[in-house]
């Protein structure tokens, strides 16, 4: 009777990939619908083939072909651009067959050594990443692409390839050294659509575009600060004029909030210290500082103390806070004034308060000027 449990059900692992390439192209014919239900149940036996079941295991040789066969038939890049085309369930299968082959690792390979479809799609396919990310173009395909884009990430090589993508040079940093990536300014790839996608998207594809924006800014320190450095012009008058200033509450607080980090996170001192040299974008911070939400005038406070407590504060930043300090000081005094039991909160206030005070009654030149030079820092 052990016939009657835990039967696996016959499918040509080998056969899998092929079918289901086959079912992509035919997806936009006059039998498209019919292909999508049954590439919902090639990617559904192929899911079952990766993680098997509580009554039967996967097979590591079968996963093992498995995964190479979709190497082979490109098929990580097919399902990536298709991913909005498929019906509901199956985006979801798409979703659990992308995180797992991007995973796996042989049983015979080092646990530290790259995941064979993840180094083959880095070293051969990297427009898989900037396919995953052009999902948010759809709101079918916006919350797998973007799980799937948030386990990429982990790796630093597949982050520099969405940062540094460029469409004008075959889409993607595929070879490029690490010298040259330093040098390099973007301005016309896949990263930058990130700021429309976060502000004019639906609410769900804007969460989930920023928490995969947040991600790719945050994770790899080094990386990201050197592209900081390089785009510094460019990414923040994006950051500044389409986030900070968004009409979208959500988009504007949270936007506010990774600004703060961003800059006082140590790696990025050198971006800091040019954020905060400019006068404009003072200005900006001290209207956020006056807006009726008090959780975005909290958000803005923690920008706000950046700017204040620089002690090589820039000739232009200093006019403004001269010219603005009596009533700095009288608003400072009341600000966001029920938060009392915030004792942080109470001392950075006081501090900030202590500091404008004290300023000289005229500019004076700064013994340090930013980390950044030339058109990066002014």
């Amino acid at each position: 009777m052990s016939f009657l449990f835990g039967r696996r059900p016959r499918t040509n692992t080998v056969d899998l990939p092929k079918q289901a390439k086959e079912q992509i192209s035919k997806l936009e014919g006059p039998a498209g619908a019919a292909k999508a239900e049954e590439l919902a149940k090639t990617l559904s036996q192929m899911k079952f083939v990766l993680q098997g079941t509580q009554e039967v295991e996967a097979q590591p040789e079968q996963v093992y072909a498995l995964v190479t066969g979709m190497i082979t038939e490109d098929l990580l890049y097919l399902l990536a651009v298709n991913l909005q085309r498929l019906p509901f369930e199956a985006r979801k299968d798409a979703q659990v067959i992308f995180s797992y082959v991007l995973r796996f690792r042989p049983p015979t390979a080092s646990p530290k050594s790259e995941p064979i479809a993840l180094s083959w799609v880095i070293n051969n396919r990297p427009e898989v990443f900037v396919e995953l990310c052009n999902g948010y173009d759809h709101k079918e395909s916006a919350t797998p692409a973007g799980t799937v884009l948030r386990e990429v990430l982990k790796s630093e090589q597949a982050a520099a390839i969405i940062l540094y993508d460029d469409p004008t040079e075959n889409g993607n940093s595929k070879g490029l050294t690490g010298i040259q990536l330093e040098t390099r300014q973007s301005g016309k790839g896949v990263f930058w659509k990130f700021f429309n996608w976060i502000d004019q998207g639906s609410f769900e594809v804007g969460a989930d575009a920023f928490t995969t924006f947040r991600e790719l800014l945050t994770r790899h320190k080094s990386l990201v600060a050197q592209y900081l450095s390089t785009n510094f012009d460019l990414f923040f008058d994006k950051y500044n004029n389409i986030l900070v200033k968004s009409e979208s509450y959500v988009t504007k607080r949270q936007s506010i909030k990774l600004l703060g980090e961003i800059l006082l996170d140590r790696a990025n001192y050198a971006v800091m210290t040019a954020y905060v040299d400019r006068g404009e974008h003072l200005k900006i911070c001290m209207n956020l500082l006056r807006d009726e939400r008090k959780m975005v005038q909290y958000e803005g406070f923690h920008v706000f103390k950046v700017f204040v407590a620089n002690p090589h504060k820039s000739i232009a930043v200093q006019k403004i806070l001269l010219n603005n300090r009596e009533r700095l000081l009288s608003f400072l005094k009341q600000f966001l004034e029920d938060r009392t039991e915030d004792e942080q909160f109470i001392d950075e206030r006081e501090f900030l308060i202590k500091q404008i005070r004290n300023m000289p009654p005229q500019p004076v030149e700064p013994s340090q000027k930013p980390a950044l030079l030339g058109s990066q820092a002014r």
